[in-house]
C-alpha cells in the first residue's frame, strides 16, 4: 500500500482504487496528485518541470510513510476505520517536525479527507479537506472585491469573472504556501472548522505545497515552481493615459499633444475597444484610424507608446470567423450553439451573439498572433490590452464550454493565462522581450507570460478605493507583480463634482505607488453601450485647476520613483518577491504587521499609507518594529513598533523611509 518509486524519490500510496502520488517539486516543495486507479497528467496546470533535482528522503514503515524535500516533509498515516484503511497526510517542517498543514477527515466513518462523487466517464465532484488552525491567516488567492486582506473565514468561487480573478495560490501565516494546481471551476472554503477545496467536475486532485522561513521565501519558491515574471520594460513604469474610448486617431493625438504642451509626463496612451472594423478582425478601422503607422511615429517622437485593446471575441461579421470556425479555432460548447456573449458590433443595429477564440489550442494562438503581428506589432505597437479575457461569458456558464484542452468544468480558469501566452510567445519568436500585456484576468503562472493585471470594472467610490488596497496586496501574494487599478474607478464619476475630484486626487496618490500607474474610466455623462460610445472627459485637466495642480505634482512624484521602482521590478523578475507587498512580508516576526490592511511596502525601503476616506487630512499609520522610519515629507524620525498620527493634507500621501533609505519621494 505504501511504496517508494523512481529510485526512492517518490512516495506512492494505494488503498483500494485510490492512488496518491507525492513527489518533490522544486526546492522545499512537494506535489500531491490523487486519482482513481492512477493519477491524471494531461490537465494544463501551472507547475513547470523543476530545473533542480534536490536530495529527497523517503522512509516507509508498516503503516506510515514519510518524504522530505528540504524544509518540507509529508507524512502519510494509514488510519483504520470501520470502512477500512484511510490514508491521511500531514505536512511538517523538515527540520523541526512542526505541523504546517494536515488533512482533516470529514467524518469518523466516511468520507475521509478526500472524496470523489461520480458524474460518469471518469469525472466527478472532488473535495479535499484540511484542518483549520485558530491562529492562521490566509492571503493571496487572486483578486477579489470583498475588501479583505486576510481571507480566513471566506468562501471563494474558483471561477473567472470581471474583477474576480481566480489564482488558487495561498500564503499562510503558518509558514507554507499551497497551490491548487487545477484550472477547473469550483470553490475554496476557508472556514473556522476546516478548509475545503472543491472541483465541480474533474478526474483527479493536484496540489503543490512549499515551506519557507517567511512569506518572501515562499514567494521565491512559488516563482521557481510556476515561472518568474520577465523584466518590466522601463517605459512601462511611467504614467498611462486612458478613457473609455478615444473615437478616432485625431482625438487621441490631440490628447497626447496637449499633455506634452502642458509639460506633463506620459508614457502610454490607449486605443480602446471599437477601434476595429469588426470584433475579431484585430485591425484598425481605416475610417477612424487612417494612418496607424504615422500615429505611432508621432507618439514615439513625443516619448509615448501606444497600447491597443485586444478582445478574444469573434463576431460572425468578422473576416476571420469562417476560417476560425471551420478549423476548430473557436471555443465550442457542450450543448447548444457555440456562441458565448451578446455584442453590439459595428455594422449591425442590435446586439448579436459572438464566439471566443480558443487559446488552449496552439493553432488558435498562432492564428491570432499572426493577425495581431501584421496589424499592430509590425506597426511598432508593443503594449496590448487583453480586455474581457476571463472570457466575459453572458450568461456565465463555464461548464458548458468545450476547449481544445478539455471540458470547461475542468480547464476553464486557464483561459486568460493561455491568452497571454499567445502574445508572449509570439513576441519572443519575433525577437522581442519588451511586450507588455494588460489583462483583466489571470491564473496561476500568468506572470511568466508578462501578464499585468488590473482590477477590472470597479465602482468610482471610496469603498472601492479601500478595497483596491487589499486586492492589490493579495494579487502580489498570488505571484503577479505587475498590477494596477483604474484611477478614479471605472463605473461613474462626475468630473465637475468637488467630492469626486477629491477622490480622484487621492486615488492618483495611491496609484503613484502601485506597480503600474494608469488613469481610466467611463465618466459622466455616460452613453448607451455600442460603437458610438466614448465616455465623459477623463484627462488630468478634466477635474479643474486645483485638482490638476495636485495631480501634476503626483505625476512628477511618480517620475522620481521610477528608478527605485525599476530596481524593485528587477528583484521581482529575479526572485519572485513582488514590489508592492504587505508589511508582514518584510517583518514576519512583528505580529502587528500581519494585521495592517490599509498600508503597504513598495520595495524594502518605502512604506505607503494612502488616505482612504473623504475629508480626512490626517491618519494613523503603523510602523513595523525592527526599523527606524523617517517621514518622507517632514523628515521626522520614528522608532518602529508604534502607531503614529501624521498630517495628510490634500496634496500629500503619508510615506515613510526605512532606516535612512534614500528614495526621492519629496522633490
Amino acid at each position: 500500500m505504501l511504496e517508494s518509486r523512481e529510485g526512492g524519490r517518490v512516495l506512492e500510496v494505494r488503498v483500494r482504487h485510490e492512488v496518491i502520488r507525492i513527489e518533490p517539486w522544486g526546492r522545499d516543495g512537494l506535489r500531491v496528485r490523487v486519482g482513481r486507479h492512477g493519477v491524471v497528467d494531461d490537465v494544463p496546470g501551472a507547475l513547470l518541470t523543476p530545473r533542480e533535482r534536490p536530495d529527497v528522503d523517503v522512509l516507509i514503515e508498516r503503516d506510515h510513510g514519510r518524504i522530505v524535500n528540504g524544509a518540507l516533509a509529508a507524512v502519510v498515516e494509514l488510519v483504520p476505520t470501520d470502512t477500512g484503511l484511510v490514508p491521511v497526510l500531514a505536512f511538517r517542517r523538515g527540520d523541526t517536525g512542526a505541523e504546517l498543514l494536515g488533512e482533516r477527515r470529514a467524518h469518523f466513518w466516511w468520507p475521509g479527507p478526500r472524496s470523489f462523487f461520480e458524474h460518469g466517464g471518469g469525472y466527478g465532484r472532488l473535495e479535499q479537506r484540511f484542518h483549520a488552525y485558530e491562529d492562521e491567516k490566509l492571503f493571496g488567492l487572486g483578486q477579489h472585491t470583498h475588501g479583505r486582506l486576510d481571507q480566513k473565514g471566506l468562501v471563494l468561487d474558483l471561477v473567472q469573472r470581471n474583477g474576480e480573478v481566480s489564482i488558487p495560490f495561498l500564503v499562510s501565516s503558518r509558514g507554507y504556501g499551497l497551490l491548487w494546481n487545477t484550472p477547473g471551476v469550483g470553490r475554496v472554503e476557508l472556514a473556522e472548522n476546516g478548509t475545503r477545496w472543491v472541483a465541480d467536475s474533474a478526474r483527479g486532485i493536484d496540489y503543490w505545497v512549499t515551506a519557507g522561513d517567511g512569506p518572501a521565501e515562499i514567494m521565491e519558491r512559488y516563482a521557481e515552481a510556476t515561472g518568474h515574471p520577465p523584466m518590466l520594460p522601463e517605459w512601462a513604469s511611467g504614467f498611462w493615459q486612458s478613457k473609455l474610448r478615444y473615437r478616432d486617431q485625431e482625438e487621441l493625438l490631440s490628447v497626447a499633444r496637449e499633455h506634452k504642451r502642458r509639460g506633463l509626463p506620459m508614457s502610454v496612451i490607449v486605443t480602446d475597444f471599437f477601434h476595429w472594423t469588426h470584433l475579431g478582425d484585430w485591425r484598425f478601422d481605416p475610417a477612424e484610424w487612417p494612418d496607424p503607422d504615422g500615429m505611432v511615429r508621432e507618439l514615439e517622437e513625443l516619448g509615448i507608446r501606444l497600447m491597443v485593446s485586444i478582445w478574444p471575441s469573434v463576431s460572425p461579421l468578422s473576416e476571420n470567423f469562417p476560417e476560425m470556425r471551420d478549423n476548430g479555432l473557436l471555443v465550442d460548447t457542450e450543448r447548444g450553439v457555440p456562441v458565448h456573449a451578446p455584442w453590439h458590433d459595428k455594422g449591425f443595429g442590435t446586439a448579436m451573439p459572438v464566439a471566443f477564440y480558443d487559446p488552449t489550442n496552439p493553432r488558435a494562438r498562432d492564428f491570432v498572433w499572426e493577425r495581431v503581428k501584421r496589424n499592430y506589432y509590425d506597426k511598432g505597437i508593443r503594449a496590448f490590452w487583453l480586455d474581457a479575457c476571463e472570457p466575459e461569458l453572458q450568461p456565465g456558464h463555464p461548464h458548458n464550454l468545450s476547449f481544445h484542452a478539455g471540458p470547461g468544468s475542468e480547464v476553464a480558469n486557464v483561459y486568460p493565462r493561455e491568452g497571454a501566452r499567445a502574445f508572449h510567445e509570439g513576441s519572443r519568436a519575433a525577437g522581442d522581450d519588451e511586450v507588455v500585456l494588460l489583462c483583466r484576468s489571470a491564473w496561476a503562472g500568468s506572470q511568466r507570460y508578462g501578464a499585468a493585471l488590473w482590477s477590472g470594472d470597479i465602482p468610482a467610490t471610496w469603498d472601492s478605493l479601500r478595497a483596491q488596497v487589499r486586492a492589490g496586496l493579495n494579487v502580489a501574494l498570488s505571484g503577479i507583480p505587475w498590477w494596477t487599478t483604474d484611477i478614479g474607478g471605472f463605473h461613474g464619476g462626475d468630473p465637475d463634482s468637488p467630492e469626486y475630484r477629491e477622490l480622484v486626487v487621492r486615488w492618483f496618490q495611491y496609484g503613484a505607488f502601485c506597480p503600474l500607474f494608469r488613469l481610466h474610466g467611463v465618466r459622466e455623462p455616460r452613453m448607451p453601450f455600442g460603437p458610438d460610445m466614448t465616455g465623459g472627459p477623463n484627462e488630468v485637466w478634466s477635474y479643474g485647476d486645483e485638482a490638476l495642480e495636485l495631480i501634476g505634482e503626483t505625476l512628477w512624484l511618480r517620475e522620481r520613483l521610477r528608478p527605485y521602482l525599476s530596481e524593485q521590478m528587477r528583484v521581482a523578475h529575479e526572485s519572485g518577491v513582488p514590489p508592492m507587498r504587505p508589511l508582514f512580508v518584510d517583518f514576519p516576526a512583528d505580529e502587528r504587521a500581519w494585521l495592517v490592511e490599509d498600508g503597504f511596502l513598495l520595495g524594502p525601503d518605502l512604506l505607503v499609507a494612502p488616505v482612504l476616506h473623504a475629508g480626512h487630512r490626517a491618519r494613523e499609520v503603523y510602523l513595523p518594529a525592527g526599523a527606524v522610519w523617517t517621514d518622507a515629507w517632514t523628515g521626522q524620525r520614528h522608532t518602529g513598533g508604534a502607531v503614529v498620527t501624521v498630517d495628510a493634507p490634500l496634496g500629500r500621501i503619508p510615506a515613510f523611509l526605512r532606516d535612512d533609505a534614500e528614495v526621492p519621494v519629496r522633490g
